[in-house]
């Protein structure tokens, strides 16, 4: 594609080019900018090169004739990263005698060996050079390659579902949720009723579960001190996902990035023995963080976010069990929500690390013990962790096989250093508690994006923000609806009234906003206190009693149940 790029654009400048999931990109420095025309005549020119089936080969040359060469081409990014290549000799890979490039390998035999109905060019997009938006804006044009054309096509048809799946045109059909870049700004999320009550639903079952779960829950404000990031360390290390401080007086305020500081002051607050610990602490708590404008992504990237955020205070022998019921926990949340499949991670020490030997030896073998003790297959990160602590990452797979990285588990010794944590052992000295940072959802705003998908906005009986549509055909039995609704909605059933048009169009309109239940109302089911049922899952579904609608809802409600 690189060779296509310069052939047909002979100013553009090569800079760097990764695979990535499911394909890959490059990026040129080319300031009039390529249009999707352009891609056009890139592809056509990759399928020349490929048919002229051009030999590549592989040459290893000095550093020194390696600079010259790509001084001669003028390739000045080629330069940087020639320079953060430490390892020689330096490879280029040839096409042909036509075209080079600065690669490590292997490759084909030559270009002929590719089929070129088994790739495509998907779509343009802007990257500063270096991910640093002090230096230029690159082009960059994604593509995506297969083995064969049959890999492509289904590929095509994976992301076509997909697109279908769009949480973001879901959230907008079905009146969920909306992001006001225009009034309000990039990345703040607006809920609507209908998903207003929806996240009310999935909040309350959060903190019903964790209540009789050994959690306590907090609330904390959303700014602070700059003074309180300072000790955590995050001025220092997290300041560019951070927003400029706020001048309150003479005192300098910061929006809250993240709340475990807020959790640790709430902790010095008191004063424990070994006794008291562990201490769990839950708080659904909203943070804010700078994300950039080309970064931000329907709910799945935002500024502003409620993250499903818990502390465990304990002992280093409690850890383990701890971990297991932080594990027990995740298992029961994300399978209650339909997500019964995991791929975990586990992290361990990187190079550079706070911390002793012993506590690390510990934490990473209580780690180790838990997944062990869950029974679940695990892959090794080694040197992956954070430099406070391992961690443990789990991924969910939704509807249609994609990975989403959802909950973590980290375990913690540089806070409780940094804020002098202590408790009171056996022989009243006082010793460090270890931290356990913990989240399920990871932040409401981005689950709930991947729930929308994963469902394709077909939410579960239980969670769906209305349950059950009335539909009378006549104005006649207008009595008997209300009533219906009455007794439903006394019982927790979420249920509305729909008329003012024709039964096929009122059945077609519940079915586009997705209704689990839609019950026709006319002159025999109010002569026989009954429902014509139709389910959005299944069509319909026979004539049932009020009460035995009422049942099946309920008790969805009280399962939380799929479907009726």
């Amino acid at each position: 594609m690189a060779m296509a790029v310069q052939k047909v654009f002979p100013s553009a400048q090569c800079t760097i080019g990764p695979w990535i999931d499911r394909g890959f990109y490059y990026d040129f420095y080319y300031p009039e900018g390529f249009t999707d025309q352009d891609m056009k005549k890139i592809q056509k020119e990759m399928y020349k090169i490929i048919r002229k089936d051009y030999p590549l080969r592989r040459e290893e040359v000095s550093r020194e004739e390696a600079e010259r060469r790509i001084r001669e081409i003028n390739e000045p990014y080629k330069l940087e990263i020639l320079e953060a290549i430490k390892t020689e000799p330096i490879t280029i890979y040839h096409i042909g005698d036509e075209w080079w490039d600065l690669c490590a390998g292997p490759h084909v035999e030559s270009t002929g060996k590719l089929d070129q109905k088994a790739f495509a060019l998907e779509s343009l997009a802007g990257a500063y050079w270096r991910g640093d938006e002090t230096k230029p804006m690159l082009q960059r044009i994604y593509g995506t390659a297969w083995e064969n054309e049959a890999q492509l096509q289904a590929y095509n048809d994976f992301k076509a579902e997909a697109k279908r799946r769009d949480h973001r045109t879901i959230g907008k059909d079905l009146g969920l949720f909306s992001l006001q870049q225009d009034n309000a700004g990039g990345g703040l999320v607006f809920w609507h009723p209908k998903g207003a009550h929806m996240r009310h639903m999935i909040e309350t079952y959060w903190k019903d579960l964790h209540l009789a779960r050994g959690y306590e829950l907090l609330y904390s404000p959303h700014v602070a001190r700059q003074e309180l990031w300072k000790t955590s360390g995050h001025s220092d290390f997290y300041s560019e996902n951070m927003y400029q401080p706020i001048k309150v007086e003479d005192e300098m305020y910061q929006l809250k990035p993240m709340n475990c500081p807020f959790h640790i002051v709430v902790y010095q607050d008191g004063y424990y023995s070994y006794k008291d610990l562990p201490i769990r602490w839950a708080e659904l708590g909203t943070v804010y963080r700078y994300e950039r404008s080309g970064t931000m992504h329907g709910l799945f990237r935002v500024r502003g976010f409620t993250q499903d955020d818990a502390h465990i205070f304990c002992l280093p022998d409690q850890i383990t069990d701890e971990i297991k019921s932080v594990l027990d926990l995740t298992e029961e949340i994300l399978s209650t929500f339909g997500f019964k499949e995991f791929e975990v991670n586990l992290s361990t020490r990187p190079e550079k690390s706070v911390g002793d030997d012993k506590i690390w030896d510990t934490a990473e073998g209580a780690l180790k013990d838990a997944l062990q003790m869950k029974g679940w297959d695990y892959i090794v990160d080694d040197g992956g962790g954070a430099f406070y602590g391992p961690k443990i990452d789990i991924k969910i797979l939704d509807a249609i096989g994609r990975k989403w990285q959802c909950s973590t588990v980290q375990l913690d010794f540089n806070l409780p250093e940094r804020f002098d944590l202590s408790y009171v052992d056996r022989e009243n000295a006082k010793q460090r508690p270890i931290m356990i940072h913990r989240a399920i959802f990871g932040s409401l705003e981005r689950f709930f994006g991947i729930l929308t998908e994963n469902y394709a906005g077909e939410f579960p009986l239980w969670l769906a923000p209305i349950q059950v549509r009335l539909l009378p055909v006549t104005d006649e039995v207008s009595d008997y609806t209300e009533g219906v609704a009455k007794k439903l909605r006394d019982a927790g059933v979420r249920v509305e009234i729909c008329t003012g048009q024709r039964l096929a169009k009122l059945v077609r309109t519940a079915e586009k906003a997705k209704i689990p239940v839609m019950a026709v109302v006319g002159r025999e089911e109010a002569e026989n206190n009954t429902l014509a049922v139709r389910t959005f899952k299944d069509g319909d579904v026979g004539t049932l009693s009020v009460d035995e609608v009422l049942s099946r809802v309920t008790t969805a409600n009280a399962t939380k149940g799929q479907s009726f």
